[in-house]
């Protein structure tokens, strides 16, 4: 601490300057310029305070861009200018900086806090950080509310001159009500809903939500028909704005999870503007639930949860009734409480889920189910953020590495069977047809362990719309085109997708089952969009793989229903999942049944 110029950055930000002060670099961020060059915001550190209120002047943009200033790298300022802004804070350019100290050398120097106008001058006792306001209440008090006034205060300006009303103060959320006609709130933007269109009776319109959050509490945030013109394409996810001039009502519980008495609605003389200033502002509020505790709490329930990715599986597609299918993958978190819950995630945030190193994965406003015990599901109102910058992730990381990854963990998900392992519905394909399995109202569903004995290859590859969302099967319009009915277009390209017919077969029985993209991609162990290739373009080739996917054993989820077509009726089996055996998994389960046996 020592090497640093103590007393810099109070000296700095009072506007008094510091000759050739060394600073530590903390973190620097690269702000869009729009139209004109990108600028860089600098958090400097002088063992005792920082301060994120350094600029560097675009002639030296190239040191950002080159590496040659990075956090904890110690530096020499040798010139800078301080100026004033309208609201009366000081920014600080930098003209000329020199790196004196690599970051591979240094790491952090001191414990500095955040400096705030108004501290003291000389010595001064061990700074202690002020604790972040805890999650708004649902009963708010006027003492907290003065509180959260108080501590925002020292934060952030009291007023924007640039803003319509700019006498209006800026206030936390926690004290909004529908009793206030002049405020401004600063909040981070923690999701945004799709643009949602209705038509009835009393005419047609549009509207959007989003969730805005700052320290002191969240509040949802609804825009209508010009206001959905106005400011959705302004609004970005993770961005902060100081926000005016919106209507506060009573928020209805049965349409939103947010922690808040009250919700608001923009309006004709609401204002939205971007916020430069917002490293303060946090990501997101979270009231994490322990996995164990899930099994008392109601079903339909919405829950924060937090904890490691234990195991993901692989992207499944589903038909819904109004025939279009969406995208879903199911994964399994596992806490510090040694418990496994099942998570289910829909559409993109299913697509872009990456499992790999078993990440830490936290979900706001999840929904309890209580199917096959405890499970959860992350609709388009969730929040999921994948190792979160929060002191919850590094506890369970911490554990995780040390000793969580040794553990089995104890799934709520699954029904528990004899001898407390997981228990499915298997059973021998010879089961299935003397039980009935698919005769009933709804599906069932089974797992087994079988072997390809036979795959039709014929017609098991068809020319789809190439559109993410859309699977349909295209007409060749012999010109270079493909048409899809269902999207009403032509394309000049498709993709392949797989149907495939397979005969599988254990000890007692065979059954023919059918395969979509996903299975059957696992079953051959190549994709669709290469075996079209093939086909194409090596007949020999193409056969080869479907000899060498016969015989192999996997196990398989399947569905079963009854269905009749031109008079006929007969079940048909769908697989919905198909993974390789794991033997070790296997052998203790047919033990199991064994035991189970001899015991009677």
């Amino acid at each position: 601490m020592a090497s640093l110029s103590t007393g810099a950055i109070e000296a700095l930000a009072n506007g008094s300057g510091w000759n050739e002060a060394v600073l530590q670099l903390v973190n620097i961020r690269k702000i869009d310029g729009g139209s004109g060059p990108s600028r860089f915001r600098v958090m400097m550190s002088d063992g005792r305070h920082t301060l994120s209120s350094f600029m560097l002047s675009t002639q030296l943009n190239y040191m950002a861009e080159e590496n040659l200033l990075v956090p904890n790298c110690v530096c020499v300022l040798k010139r800078q200018v301080t100026n004033m802004l309208k609201d009366g804070r000081r920014v600080v350019i930098i003209l000329e900086i020199d790196v004196i100290k690599p970051a591979d050398a240094s790491g952090k120097i001191g414990d500095p806090v955040p400096y705030s106008d108004g501290q003291s001058r000389g010595p001064q006792p061990a700074p202690v950080p002020e604790s972040r306001p805890p999650l708004q209440p649902q009963n708010r008090n006027e003492a907290v509310v003065r509180n959260l006034k108080r501590d925002f205060a020292k934060k952030i300006p009291s007023a924007l001159p640039d803003t319509p009303g700019g006498s209006s103060k800026i206030v936390p959320i926690a004290s909004l009500n529908p009793y206030q006609s002049k405020w401004t709130i600063r909040a981070r933007v923690t999701n945004k809903s799709s643009i949602r269109t209705w038509s009835n009776a009393r005419g047609e319109g549009k509207l959007f939500s989003m969730e805005i959050v700052d320290e002191s509490g969240e509040i949802r945030v609804t825009g209508f028909n010009q206001e959905v013109d106005k400011f959705f394409s302004l609004i970005e996810v993770g961005k902060v704005y100081y926000i005016s001039k919106g209507s506060l009502k009573i928020a209805n519980k049965q349409y939103t999870s947010v922690k808040n008495d009250y919700e608001m609605t923009l309006n004709g003389e609401s204002t939205v503007i971007p916020c430069e200033d917002s490293c303060d502002v946090p990501m997101v509020q979270c009231d994490f639930v322990p996995i164990g505790d899930l099994e008392n709490r109601e079903k339909d329930a919405i829950v924060d949860v937090i904890g490691v990715c234990k195991s993901v599986d692989e992207l499944t597609r589903l038909t819904t009734k109004s025939n279009r299918e969406v995208s879903k993958r199911t994964l399994s978190l596992m806490d510090i409480s040694g418990k496994l819950v099942t998570v289910t995630l829909w559409g993109e945030e299913a697509e872009k889920f990456d499992g790999s190193g078993q990440p830490i994965v936290a979900i706001k406003s999840a929904k309890l189910s209580d199917f096959g015990g405890r499970s959860l599901s992350a609709s388009f109102s969730s929040t999921m953020m994948i190792n979160p910058d929060i002191p919850e992730a590094y506890k369970l990381r911490g554990w995780f590495d040390k000793e969580g990854h040794a553990m089995e963990g104890q799934s709520l998900t699954e029904v528990r069977g004899a001898g407390g392992r997981l228990s499915e519905n298997w059973k021998s394909l010879a089961d299935v047809k003397s039980e009935h399995l698919g005769h009933g109202d709804k599906a069932d569903y089974y797992s087994c362990i079988a072997t390809i004995v036979f795959l039709r290859k014929e017609n098991c590859l068809y020319q789809a719309c190439p559109t993410q969302d859309c699977n349909k099967k295209v007409v060749d319009q012999q010109n270079g085109m493909f048409r899809c009915e269902k999207c009403d277009k032509e394309f000049p390209n498709f993709k392949y997708r797989l149907i495939l017919s397979a005969n599988i077969a254990d000890y007692a029985d065979n059954q023919w089952v059918t395969c979509f993209q996903d299975s059957a991609e696992a079953i051959l162990g190549q994709n669709a969009a290469y075996l079209g290739q093939l086909k194409d373009s090596n007949e020999s080739a193409f056969d080869e793989i479907f000899q060498q996917a016969n015989f192999n054993t996997f196990i398989f989820r399947n569905r079963v229903k009854l269905e009749t077509y031109n008079d006929e009726s007969r079940i048909k089996a769908t697989v919905m999942d198909v993974k390789p055996v794991d033997h070790r998994e296997y052998s203790k389960r047919l033990i199991m049944n064994i035991r189970s046996m001899g015991a009677k």
